[in-house]
């Protein structure tokens, strides 16, 4: 093992000590809890078999089969979960060959960002993995089941649901993706209409007709966003099945892969092992780490590795995840780090190919406990069809395309994607895996905006057009639910290649499309609660340097003292925001998972 990856992990667990083992205990209370189905009154028990066929209601009054719980996300709204309609029924035709049963549990909700992105709606985006969170508890809460499959693949939705199925930890969990949809128009030359139409130079039809072409079919999007790293993750937590992410929907090899995952949930549930508080440990967390700097996955996963760490009693941190950064090299160039999609990327050699170079270099935890059974090189393996019969081989031994996928021995860089940055200006993010290295560093005047369009109509009006921090403040989780800001990203992009030097500084977010331009985003404490960039000022000359994690305002101190912050206009009603003010105002700071559910956790109570 390397030594710095020994050294974050063991630095983890002793910080964590008191809460994971309060965690722990609450889980081996519920293990030894009868499940409700020996316990339940008659009533209660005839209430839960009420709509279920014969056979059914059979099983579940014995008290050995296994009945195995579904939480879905689906809905036909988003193009990656409406495969998931039909999985419940194939779930149950399956398990019956086995004698087991299942039930839907229950739903949750499952928005999309790419539908919200720069509407009022996307203020309630983060929000959303709360409330997926509660949703996915109170799914659980009937205590019918003995294990669970949960249907979820993008953004909130797979960090909200592992949030509210971890407090049901002492039993076998295991995610169940629907994979990608087919390559579409490439990525770049979606990115370079909308830039034009930013411009003026395309038509309104015309970039209706690009992003169209590039999203086209059921399936995860096929851009290196929040979704698609969401699966990378999951695979090295061990909670979904090795290479299992990145297959298109509706095929033989996919519909095989959905009965596997039923297939181990009861395996495991009838075995007693492999139950998701075992499995989601420190090591498991270190290794989601490495992987999300090795692929140069989302920011998002700075906010939801920690929430997820917490929900589990494990105080992850930004430091751990920079101490990281600094030996974890860069092996994948997915758009938009490079110009490759998903796709691209699982032919290329896939997770198959990242888990063998990292655990060849000693950056994973090899000895831990998975869906598919204990130690993490199953996960150098890939599924297959073999007349009829799924299988799986080991992974390419050596990369289908170098542009994509590269040896540990010739990285695309020596350390990972993501850095932290500190300062005056507070505590922040940065995603350096598509920025230019001539990019990284930064010293001129700022713009400050309180609201996103108020930069879009100055670019629009010429007047951008010099070096410049651009300061988007008043977009924190606690302010208006820290949206996501992508739809800024042509209005920066035009002013980069027109030779501008620019940087997006703010307290929201960007997503995992963080591209070519340089962001320093999730900036707290946030302007809304009167933090450092609700003191800046038109002209204040600002100094990045995001290889040595520093961003800093130039001014004397005493001067900047002295300023008093500009109060920030807090979220406005309207398309439902007004609902959320309890969510708003619990909401804790970007570092610790900007989640509002946390602090009431009991392994949190007196504690360090």
């Amino acid at each position: 093992m390397h030594p710095l990856v020994l050294e974050v992990t063991e630095r983890l667990r002793e910080r964590s000590r008191r809460s994971r083992a309060r965690y722990l205990e609450q889980m081996a209370a519920a293990a030894a809890t009868p499940r409700a189905r020996q316990s339940l009154p008659c009533s209660n028990l005839a209430h839960a078999m009420a709509a279920c066929p014969a056979g059914d209601k059979q099983r579940l009054q014995l008290e050995q089969p296994v009945n195995v719980g579904i939480v879905s996300a689906y809905n036909d709204l988003l193009s990656a979960h409406q495969p998931y309609a039909r999985y419940p029924e194939l779930i149950r035709q399956h398990l019956r060959g086995l004698g087991a049963g299942c039930q839907m549990a229950g739903g949750v909700p499952a928005m999309c960002d790419g539908i919200t992105q720069g509407q009022p709606g996307m203020q309630l985006s983060l929000y959303s993995r709360d409330v997926i969170a509660l949703s996915t508890a109170v799914a659980l809460s009937h205590q019918l089941h003995d294990a669970v499959l949960l249907l979820g693949i993008c953004d909130k939705i797979v960090p909200g649901m592992l949030m509210g199925a971890l407090r049901f930890g002492h039993l076998p969990t295991l995610f169940v993706p629907s994979g990608p949809m087919p390559s579409g128009l490439d990525n770049s030359a979606k990115a370079e209409v909308r830039q034009r139409y930013a411009e003026g130079r395309a038509s309104r039809e015309e970039l209706l007709q690009a992003e169209a072409q590039a999203y086209h079919a059921p399936g995860t999007c096929t851009f290196f966003g929040t979704a698609n790293t969401n699966q990378l993750l999951l695979e090295a937590l061990g909670l979904q099945l090795p290479g299992s992410s990145f297959i298109t929907p509706d095929t033989p090899l996919r519909d095989a892969l959905t009965c596997a995952a039923a297939s181990r949930a009861v395996e495991l549930a009838r075995s007693g092992a492999g139950s998701l508080a075992q499995i989601v440990d420190e090591r498991a967390l270190v290794n989601a780490l490495v992987m999300l700097l090795a692929s140069g996955g989302s920011t998002n996963h700075s906010l939801h590795l920690p929430a997820i760490a917490r929900a589990a009693g494990i105080l992850l941190d930004w430091d751990d995840l920079d101490r990281l950064s600094s030996a974890v090299p860069t092996l994948a160039h997915i758009y938009p780090n490079g110009k490759a999609d998903i796709n691209q990327f699982q032919a290329a050699g896939g997770p198959a190919w990242l888990f063998s170079q990292l655990l060849d270099a000693g950056l994973l935890h090899e000895d831990v406990e998975t869906v598919a059974g204990p130690g993490l090189a199953r996960y150098t393996r890939e599924p297959l069809l073999r007349d009829g019969q799924l299988i799986w081989r080991d992974g390419p031994a050596v990369s289908g395309d170098a542009q994509v996928l590269r040896s540990r021995h010739q990285p695309f860089a020596e350390d990972g994607g993501l850095r932290l940055l500190s300062g005056r200006l507070g505590r922040g993010i940065i995603k350096l895996s598509a920025v230019a290295v001539e990019q990284r560093s930064l010293r001129a005047p700022c713009r400050v905006f309180d609201e996103p369009q108020q930069l879009v109509e100055a670019f629009r009006a010429g007047e951008l057009e010099a070096d410049l921090f651009l300061v988007v403040r008043g977009q924190g989780p606690q302010a208006n639910g820290m949206p996501e800001l992508h739809a800024l990203m042509p209005c920066l992009g035009a002013l980069q290649d027109r030779g501008w030097q620019v940087a997006l500084v703010t307290d929201g977010r960007l997503s995992g499309a963080s591209g070519k331009v340089p962001a320093a985003l999730h900036l707290y404490p946030e302007a809304a609660l009167g933090g450092p960039l609700a003191r800046l000022q038109d002209g204040d000359r600002l100094w990045l340097d995001a290889e040595q994690g520093v961003l800093e305002v130039e001014l004397d101190e005493a001067l900047w003292q002295a300023r008093q912050p500009t109060a920030i206009r807090r979220s406005p009603a309207g398309c439902g925001r007004e609902l959320f003010g309890l969510l708003r105002g619990a909401v804790a700071n970007p570092e610790q998972g900007a989640s509002s559910l946390l602090d009431s956790l009991p392994e949190w109570t007196n504690d360090v």
